[in-house]
């Protein structure tokens, strides 16, 4: 070639030039594709499954995108920071949501009492200590012993009341004044002696077969004379006349003034039944007109127990004695066995 038909050092550089730019451009373009799919690549490895091996090392990521632990990394401390904290909170919140709860709890038990009254005054009775309350309580509870041991004598009496209160001093000092007496109704627990229906059995025959009780011989019977008022009665039986009988001759004259049967009382006997006679009195009850022979359907019952000073409180609720009386009497029959004024019994 010639010379002159070789290109110059001008034009070969003009040439390289445009050589470049033409693979810059196509480099460029072809850059812009690679960088497309790369996009493409990481956002379906984002979508789908991250894989499970390590990157190699000496694999660098490519420019301009940051490694996946270094984008997730400060907010999952912050997480972590925001956690750790929301978790302290929470820790030091917990026993205050925990008195809240307990309180909530209390409180809810207490609406719970307020609004059911019936409950809550049923607690109140049974467990008050002071009171109104506690009062009511303990005289309900007295009331209540009272009558169960009420009910517990008359099923062993088989009368009602089953006992009765001492008014007079006729009976002293066997039985005295506001002594509480058991009584048994006629028949009942009826000793061998006895023969009879009524379960009594006289002085006369007490003597002979040796069969006392308070102090003396013989049954003491309580017993209620038609037209009676007042209270029954409560004396010892003598001796049992029947009708039509002459009984001056079996009468002790420790207890009549009579000279013979027509200047005494009720002798001959009107009829079949018992001469009686308180042990403090000077004079048969028949003697005295206090009563006629008493009559197996007129006794009320048969006294088996005294128990001292009890019937003060009936004699004393129903008037028939004063409470400093009572008191007075309590105390004297504690220090002497005086003798009491009053008059024949209730």
């Amino acid at each position: 070639m010639d010379e002159g038909d070789r290109p110059t050092d001008g034009d070969e550089s003009a040439d390289r030039d445009e050589r470049n730019r033409s693979e810059s451009a196509t480099a460029h373009d072809g850059g812009g594709d690679v960088s497309d799919e790369l996009e493409d690549e990481a956002s379906d490895g984002a979508g789908g499954d991250a894989p499970d091996t390590e990157p190699e090392p000496g694999s660098r990521p490519e420019a301009g995108s940051r490694p996946e632990a270094e984008q997730s990394g400060e907010p999952d401390r912050a997480d972590a920071h925001d956690s750790a904290s929301h978790g302290a909170d929470s820790h030091d919140e917990a026993p205050r949501d925990g008195e809240d709860i307990a309180t909530k709890a209390g409180l809810g038990s207490t609406r719970s009492s307020d609004s059911d009254p019936d409950e809550s005054f049923l607690y109140r009775f049974r467990h008050d200590r002071e009171g109104a309350l506690m009062w009511i309580r303990e005289m309900l509870s007295s009331v209540a012993v009272v009558l169960l041991v009420g009910l517990l004598l008359f099923g062993v009496s088989g009368v009602w009341p089953p006992m009765v209160a001492v008014e007079s001093g006729s009976m002293e000092p066997n039985m005295q004044v506001g002594d509480l007496v058991f009584v048994t109704e006629p028949g009942r627990l009826a000793p061998d002696a006895a023969e009879n229906g009524v379960g009594v059995v006289t002085h006369e025959v007490g003597q002979e077969v040796d069969y006392r009780t308070f102090g003396s011989y013989g049954s003491v019977m309580i017993y209620t004379p038609p037209g009676r008022t007042g209270s029954p009665i409560i004396h010892r039986a003598r001796f049992h006349v029947t009708e039509g009988e002459n009984w001056y001759d079996r009468a002790d004259d420790r207890y009549h003034n009579a000279v013979d049967c027509e200047s005494l009382a009720n002798c001959p006997a009107p009829h079949d039944g018992y001469i009686t006679l308180g042990d403090n009195n000077g004079a048969y009850d028949q003697a005295s007109g206090l009563s006629p022979p008493v009559r197996a359907e007129w006794v009320n019952g048969v006294a088996r127990v005294r128990v001292p000073y009890l019937g003060y409180i009936r004699l004393v609720a129903t008037g028939q004695v004063e409470l400093n009386e009572a008191i007075a009497r309590t105390v004297g029959s504690s220090l002497s066995p005086a003798s009491s004024g009053f008059s024949a019994a209730g």
